[in-house]
């Protein structure tokens, strides 16, 4: 496969249905749609009537939010690059589904974020070529040499980033915004269940849910090692 191929591309040439209705009965759990009730980007960038916006602020938010964006595009970069890798096999079949789903969940992602950087008057931080993801596969949670050490990775990967929105949204001033980084946050932690789902549905012995939060303290309840 080409690694440069879009994952929507490979997964639409491989003839595999993307409907989350087609992963469900592959037996392989979706994650849910992005689409959390998101206000609209001018509303997200608004400040409640009576109060003000100081300059401050605002670059404080733009901060934010481009963090979040820059990881957006990491993971996006990452399910493109590892779909290049996967296998045309009933397991990396069952990767590419979930990882499908999860790509155009983080395309929203980027595409919000991007509209409420503009909206605030910040510069919203560009893709870059590549991403380096030596730190994860050096410490096991992942690899791209099977179909299933991918599925470690995007696992992992996943729950840095609903751990990450959960502090990143705290540090936000425009209350609209906190409400929208929450529900991206949420979005994540909906991406590491179903990858966890897929595990399970594949006949590996886990609990999907592993703990009842995401924080650094529970991280390793939910990545899976090589």
């Amino acid at each position: 496969m080409d690694t440069n191929e879009p994952l929507i591309q490979i997964a639409s040439r491989s003839g595999k249905k993307l409907s989350r209705r087609g992963i469900l009965s592959t037996g392989v759990v979706a994650g849910i749609a992005t689409a959390f009730a998101l206000p609209a980007v001018a509303q997200m960038a608004a400040t409640p009537k009576g109060k003000s916006q100081t300059a401050q602020d605002k670059k404080n938010d733009i901060t934010v939010l481009n963090s979040g964006l820059y990881y957006e595009h990491q993971a996006i970069w990452a399910y493109n690059f590892a779909a290049g890798k996967l296998t045309n096999t009933a397991v990396g079949k069952a990767v590419l589904a979930v990882a499908t789903v999860n790509l155009t969940d983080h395309q929203a992602h980027r595409d919000v974020l991007s509209r409420a950087i503009s909206s605030l008057g910040g510069t919203p931080v560009k893709a870059e070529a590549s991403y380096d993801l030596s730190a994860y596969i050096q410490k096991g949670e992942g690899n791209i040499d099977s179909d299933v050490n991918i599925a470690k990775l995007a696992l992992a990967l996943e729950v840095d980033a609903a751990i990450a929105y959960t502090f990143e949204a705290a540090k936000l001033k425009t209350p609209a915004l906190i409400t929208a980084g929450a529900s991206i946050g949420t979005n994540e932690a909906a991406h590491a269940t179903a990858i966890r789902a897929a595990f399970k549905s594949l006949g590996v012995d886990l609990a999907i849910v592993p703990a009842s939060f995401f924080n650094p303290n529970t991280r390793s309840a939910w990545i899976l090692k090589v």
